[in-house]
């Protein structure tokens, strides 16, 4: 498989910790900005907000001003960003299923390496 910048560059922008875990949540129905937040344990408002933009950026969300008093802001994935859920998905439950096997292989390399 040949990688250029262009795609790595991609890469780093969707494939992100928190932007794979926003999506996994405004995937299942458009979120307003709190709820999401709520919904994301240790996420910052600050690390929220840069996300969101940079995923509107690329076309995977779509953020939606509401007429309310106050305003509100709901944020919903776009088609674009659809194509995203499978295989985000698969790599969930790739995680979910090895991650004793990965926790098995850090405890190994840990105790081989140490701090070196």
């Amino acid at each position: 498989m040949k990688y250029n910048i262009e795609n790595r560059l991609l890469l780093d922008q969707i494939a992100d910790k928190w932007s794979i875990l926003i999506l996994s949540q405004i995937c299942q129905g458009p979120l307003r900005f709190n709820t999401l937040k709520r919904s994301l344990p240790g996420i910052s408002q600050k690390s929220l907000t840069q996300a969101l933009r940079k995923l509107e950026r690329n076309g995977i969300l779509a953020r939606e001003v509401q007429p309310t008093s106050p305003i509100t802001v709901e944020y919903r994935v776009t088609a674009l960003g659809l194509t995203l859920k499978e295989p985000f998905e698969s790599l969930f439950n790739w995680a979910r299923k090895y991650a004793h096997e990965v926790e098995k292989a850090q405890k190994e390399y840990d105790e081989n390496y140490g701090n070196e």
